[in-house]
């Protein structure tokens, strides 16, 4: 007897979650997207096997995507409908693999999206938001610090806010981290962030071990400091204060510094990979 929809999908989700090790936000995601298309079939009154995924079938499903109304939030936007789609092509490339008879992946085609610019910070408004902050205060010179960090290495947020002092080696310049997917990868500091994040951490009268910590709010006393370790939407408003202050013309945030990282590399010839 045929697997029907449902068993295929739960299969694919263990796959993601051991063999690829997606995040768990991530087989969510699909979760939600697979099972969506699964309710839509058995409303539909359509045969919920993945054999019977036809091209019209598809075609169907992507018109009551388009035509689907959120009572909250509207209309489905066209990149969101899309990630319906992405999710059913990883899918049928998951069944193709494990040798089940289905529609190709190819077949599924997205929807045409507009152009997304990509935001970046030219040099001068870089060095306008990196002298922002007054590096006379505590305050100050950890703002300047988090803002070298983050256009130095092109981290995330989430990869800054995690960092330890004691993982970071300000000799060779470098540190370890682990990325989307538990992808680790070397990152290399600057000579200027590196000089900055000496000054900053000359002025931690503390051992705690986050790289940063928050000032303000109630000062919780343990060994480690984990309690006291800024946080990734404390970081974030901290960018956009400073944004503010430097009147700069973008609406700049830590995403925004990630791009002009990678744009600064590829203006002096480096290869992103």
């Amino acid at each position: 007897m045929e697997k029907d929809l449902a068993g295929y999908i739960a299969d694919f989700l263990e796959f993601c979650e051991l063999d690829r090790n997606l995040s768990q936000l991530t087989v969510r995601m699909y979760s939600y997207y697979l099972n969506n298309l699964a309710n839509w079939l058995v409303a539909e009154g359509r045969p919920s096997v993945v054999t019977k995924l036809t091209p019209e079938v598809v075609r169907d499903y992507r018109i009551y995507l388009s035509r689907y109304v959120n009572p909250v939030k509207g209309p489905l936007k066209r990149s969101t409908q899309n990630y319906f789609l992405i999710a059913l092509r990883a899918f049928l490339r998951y069944l193709t693999k494990k040798g089940v008879n289905v529609l190709s992946p190819d077949e599924i085609e997205l929807g045409k999206t507009p152009d997304r610019a990509i935001k970046f910070l030219d040099k001068s408004h870089l060095d306008q938001l990196l002298a922002a902050p007054d590096t006379s205060t505590k305050d100050g010179m950890r703002a300047r610090t988090i803002l070298e960090m983050l256009f130095s290495t092109g981290l995330r947020v989430s990869e800054l806010a995690k960092l330890d002092r004691d993982k970071v080696n300000l000799e060779t310049r470098e540190f370890g981290v682990i990325g989307k997917g538990g992808h680790a990868r070397v990152v290399f500091l600057s000579e200027r962030a590196v000089n900055t994040l000496r000054d900053y951490l000359r002025g931690r009268e503390d051992s705690w071990n986050p790289l940063f910590i928050r000032y303000s709010g109630k000062v919780i006393e343990d060994n480690s400091g984990e309690k006291m370790r800024l946080t990734v939407r404390s970081i974030e408003r901290l960018v956009d204060r400073y944004v503010r202050k430097a009147k700069l013309p973008v609406a700049a945030t830590p995403h925004t510094l990630r791009h002009s990282f990678a744009t600064d590399l590829l203006m002096n010839g480096a290869d992103l990979r």
